[in-house]
């Protein structure tokens, strides 16, 4: 049986395996095809794998994984109604997939939308609704939060990361909510004390400790929110929301510096500027000088071959 084993691994070795890169070898062509083939399915197995690590799929996946290698293996040591019952089970195997991984499935190909791939062919307008839609629910949380005198302390993550605060507070990966937001900053609730960072979307942490400006011509009636507001927005390019436990006042904190006691359609206007307009913006005009530059360099080279001839 072993031996029987081992003749058929060997054919199908010398048949498909070593018959396919002589294949490769003959046709410079094919090799071009196989590279691009191979980069496209390890991209797909490592986004899988990435977007299904951690949740309740991903257990179902080593289910199913060792489900299969059962089933080759009860096929090659000729155990035949082990294999006919798990062979009937395979068959019904795509469906059942499809049916047990469709939250998953769904929420991939959302993802798969709206990423950096599809934005960089210019399709970023869902993330710039996103952006906006998130701005408006971070303000109408401002807002109930400044109406009970509840303070609040909103990090809006820009360009320049800052993962090691997040990862200093409390991990949350949420959609961001008016609701939500509200809740966490709730007095005598677990996360209340501490800044709440929003990156990529999502509320990324909650109860995040940020660095204190000390700073001799900051005000003195400033408190340690505001002051936390000013350092962090020193150390990179986040925006910060904050709310004032004593007097309910909105400030926002860019650049190092605060901007006091701002209202609810001026702070909605702060921060569409400085997070959508002043984002897509830049990223329109920097692919469009980078096709210019492009069209000029192939002009150039074709003057080029023009006088040569």
């Amino acid at each position: 049986m072993i031996n029987n084993l081992g003749i058929q691994f060997e054919t199908f070795y010398n048949e498909n395996i070593v018959g396919y890169f002589k294949s490769l070898q003959e046709s410079p062509f094919k090799l071009i095809s196989f590279i691009i083939d191979a980069v496209i399915v390890i991209f797909l197995l490592y986004y899988t794998i990435k977007m299904l690590r951690g949740s309740r799929a991903w257990q179902l996946i080593k289910g199913i994984a060792l489900l299969v290698v059962i089933t080759i293996l009860s096929g090659a040591l000729n155990l035949k109604l082990l294999n006919s019952i798990l062979s009937g089970i395979m068959n019904w195997g795509v469906l059942a997939i499809l049916i047990i991984f469709q939250p998953e499935l769904r929420r991939g190909l959302e993802q798969l939308g709206t990423n950096k791939l599809t934005k960089f062919f210019g399709i970023d307008s869902d993330i710039a609704t996103k952006t906006k839609e998130d701005i408006y629910k971070i303000v109408i949380a401002a807002s109930e939060l400044a109406k009970s005198k509840t303070g609040a302390l909103i990090v809006i993550e820009r360009d320049i990361e800052i993962k090691d605060i997040i990862q200093n507070g409390v991990v949350m990966n949420a959609e961001v909510s008016p609701q939500l937001l509200v809740n966490i900053f709730e007095p005598k609730t677990p996360l209340h004390d501490g800044a709440v960072i929003i990156s990529e979307n999502r509320i990324a942490a909650a109860a995040c400790v940020l660095p204190l400006a000390d700073d001799k011509d900051i005000a003195k009636e400033l408190g340690t929110r505001h002051r936390a507001a000013i350092g962090i927005s020193k150390e990179s390019d986040s925006i910060v929301v904050v709310v004032s436990e004593e007097t309910g006042k909105i400030s926002v904190a860019k650049d190092g510096t605060l901007i006091a006691d701002v209202r609810e359609d001026v702070l909605k206007k702060i921060l569409i500027s400085n997070i959508v307009t002043k984002r897509f913006t830049t990223e329109r005009k920097d692919r469009k000088i980078t096709i210019r530059k492009n069209k000029k360099i192939k002009d150039k080279k074709e003057e080029e071959r023009k006088e040569e001839k």
